[in-house]
């Protein structure tokens, strides 16, 4: 087991008591893959664009797509709900995109949900009835009809993988929070565009809209 009582606390929680651990039931459990696309896997034309992002799509390469790919096995193996989400647009022009998507900038996305940069990565191929949805705006829970979902499925726990940790990870895990949704985030499965923003973003949002923890915790948690 990891350190996981005591890691990632802000100041807020320095004192705090360590959490109980979690309880999580199969049946009342889903594990949440969020926006890991080909697109993210990109390199960048640019030299120096391709030098500034390489720390990143190393981490992905080398760690969060193959250490989620293990989890999603895992977790189908404790009978957990398995979810995907992705960003696309329903539109070619992108017109059904939130505000936040259409701004110029990094978090300009144009998307079709059709188009092969807007797919899941090979390695994370959902299986038989495994559920994908569609988002266009960060939060999963507020972009799509995943709040619907998780309750006529019955789920309470939401465990939380994927990218990028400052952005559509923390705003769909604070979303979860929101609606009383017990949520835990798998560090090793999740990345932002480095480290420090990655680190960062897991400090501010630990303890109080999740627990952060690793993957080699999970299977601790789980109770029948």
């Amino acid at each position: 087991m990891s350190d996981w009582k005591s890691a990632f606390r802000s100041f807020y929680y320095k004192t705090a008591e360590p959490p109980e651990n979690p309880e999580l039931k199969p049946s009342e459990t889903a594990l949440l893959v969020i926006d890991i696309q080909n697109t993210y896997l990109e390199v960048p034309e640019d030299p120096e664009e391709a030098a500034r992002w390489t720390p990143f799509l190393e981490r992905m390469n080398h760690q969060v797509i193959p250490g989620t790919a293990v989890l999603v096995d895992q977790c189908r193996s404790h009978g957990f709900e398995i979810i995907y989400a992705r960003i696309a647009c329903l539109t070619e022009n992108g017109r059904d995109r939130s505000l936040s998507q259409k701004k110029p900038g990094f978090n300009y996305l144009l998307l079709p949900k059709d188009r092969e940069d807007s797919q899941l990565v090979p390695e994370l191929t959902p299986q038989g009835d495994e559920i994908v949805i569609t988002k266009t705006t960060d939060s999963a829970l507020t972009g799509s009809n995943l709040r619907l979902i998780l309750h006529n499925i019955g789920i309470r726990n939401v465990v939380v993988a994927g990218i990028f940790t400052d952005q559509c990870v923390s705003s769909t895990v604070r979303s979860l929070a929101d609606e009383s949704f017990n949520v835990l985030i798998v560090e090793d499965c999740c990345a932002a565009s480095t480290m420090a923003l990655h680190n960062h973003e897991l400090e501010v949002i630990n303890m109080i809209y999740c627990h952060v923890v690793q993957s080699e915790d999970i299977a601790g948690f789980v109770t029948s």
